[in-house]
Formats: C-alpha cells, structure tokens, sequence
C-alpha cells in the first residue's frame, strides 16, 4: 500500500482499488495536472478540451448576429402564431439545441452556435413574459436578472475557483456557463426594452449607445490587459441589448421608430449570415484543432523518448 500524491491531494493507492479510483476520476472529471504546471490560457487559442467557442473577432461578430437573431425570431414567434404556442416553441429550440451540445462527444462549432441563437429566443421570451405577461417592469426584471447572474458568478467561483470561459473543460463548469448565459440574454433583454420604451431613446439611439457602452471594455482591456474575465463578461452582456436594439429599429413599424422590414425578413437574413459565419468559423477551425492534436501527441512522444533516454542512462 502506498501514499501517492495527485494533483492537490493524497490518496491511497490499494490494488483492488484501482479500477474505482479510475471510474471516480472519470465521474468527476478530475485533471491531475497540477495547477502550477499548466500554461495560462492565449487569447483566442483552440483548447482541444474546450466547450467553448475561441474567442476572437468572429466570435464577437456571430454573437452579435445571434442576439439579433433571437429578438426577431422571437417577435415572429409570438406575433404569427402566438404568445402561449410560441414560446412553447422557443422552448423546445432551445432544449433541443441545448442537448445536441451536451451530448456531443467533443466540441462542435455548429452545435455550440445553435445553442446559442436557442438560448437567445428563449432567453428573450423570458424578459418578455416577465413584463407582458406579469407586468413587471423592464427596471424590476434588469434588477432581479443582474442578482441571479451575480448569485450564478457567486456560485460558480466558489465552486470552480474561476468563471473563465477559457476553463470550460468540465461538465459541471458547463453547466454553470450555460446558466450565466441564459441569464445574459434574458438580463441584456430587459436592459434594451428598457433604455428604448421605457426611457423613451428609441430602438436606434439604444444601439448607438450599446455600442459605445461595449467598445469601453474592449479598449480598456487592450490597453491595460488587465481584468480580462471581468472585461469579456461586461462585453457578453453588452453584446444582448446591441443586437436586440438593432433587430428591432429594422424590424418594427416606424410608428414606434423603427425601419418597417418586418421581423420575419429580419430573422431570415440574419440567420443566412450565422450559418456562413459559423461555417467558415468551423472551416477555419479544424485545421487549428488538428495542429493543436499533432503538438499532443508530439509532447507525448518527446516525454516518452526522454524518459526511455533517462532509463538507458540509468542502466
């Protein structure tokens, strides 16, 4: 019987025992790296073990489209086939897209965008119900979305020790990134109607000032590079109310200031314009992943021919 040290623990290592060590670490997906030996993460870096899209500017830019996406279709939702059916549809999409995502063996590009644009119908539908149909104010549903996202952040930090996106490697930590993503799109939702009805901006001087609101961060951080897990996050949120603001001065009627397109031809086009940007996101991916595959199993190769070297010095 012998104590072995993995990772930041001791354990027992008993013969017999060693077939349920394997299934407990499988169960709770437990890496016995040590923490001081892994490399900090690079800003838009394919992790082979990743659930979470890299972030770079296509992952800005299809976010954006997405939140966009999910306020039209969710108006063309509710207004074509009504409030009860279509939120009941807007919650089988995003159940449905929520599942093919977990159940994925490894990361895929298009699953994880599908996800998205379902979180994004559902999520606004959420806001919405809140205040049509309870009549809760947008200020009253922003207050109570930013204490549950804060509870989640809460939460999630205790347990996992971080709320990195770029540490998304474990199914518990999944779960809790797709919760604080939910509550972002219903949050950014309620944050958007309010500035342009409540307010009274208008649904175009809302976009404008997201805008502004959203460059803050992504300066600041490339400037300072400092607070990047705060900075992506004030960006995430700031991503819902900017599309949102836009879909809507496109898609509703110019009686309430909008360019009367219509939201089911806005919903359209923007859906086009995901679909190509995920695919050429996906296309640009694979050869990333591949390089990234071919580094492993060379790392492990050098590993295994050094330490086969350092045997036949030994002898």
């Amino acid at each position: 019987m012998k104590y072995l040290r993995t990772g930041c623990r001791t354990r027992v290592n008993i013969p017999f025992l060693a077939p349920s060590w394997s299934r407990f670490d499988k169960l709770t997906n437990v890496n016995h790296t040590s923490a001081a030996r892994r490399k900090p993460p690079v800003a838009g870096a394919v992790d082979a073990a990743s659930r979470v899209a890299a972030v770079t500017v296509a992952f800005w830019v299809i976010k954006v489209l997405s939140t966009a996406m999910g306020e039209a279709t969710s108006d063309l939702f509710v207004h074509t086939i009504g409030p009860v059916p279509g939120v009941a549809l807007g919650f089988i999409l995003f159940a449905v897209t929520i599942v093919l995502h977990f159940t994925a063996r490894r990361f895929s590009t298009a699953r994880y965008w599908a996800a998205i644009v379902g979180v994004s119908v559902f999520g606004t539908m959420v806001a919405d119900v809140a205040h049509v149909g309870f009549g809760i104010p947008y200020l009253v549903s922003a207050l109570i979305c930013a204490v549950v996202l804060a509870a989640i952040f809460i939460v999630w930090h205790r347990t996992e020790g971080t709320i990195s996106i770029h540490s998304i490697t474990t199914r518990r930590r999944e779960v809790f990134y797709w919760l604080a993503v939910l509550v972002t799109f219903a949050l950014g939702t309620a944050v958007g109607d309010l500035t342009a009805t409540t307010f009274g901006l208008g649904y175009f001087l809302s976009g404008v000032i997201f805008a502004v609101a959203i460059a803050i961060p992504a300066v600041a951080f490339r400037i300072t590079r400092m607070l990047p897990v705060a900075m992506f996050w004030t960006a995430y949120v700031l991503t819902r109310p900017l599309g949102a603001s836009f879909a809507d001065w496109f898609g509703v009627d110019k009686q309430r200031g909008g360019l009367d397109f219509g939201s089911g031809l806005v919903a359209i086009i923007l859906t086009v314009a995901i679909v190509i940007m995920v695919a050429a996101t996906a296309t640009a991916r694979a050869p990333r992943r591949a390089h990234a595959a071919d580094r492993k199993r060379a790392n492990r190769t050098t590993g295994t021919s050094a330490a086969t070297t350092k045997k036949v010095d030994a002898v």
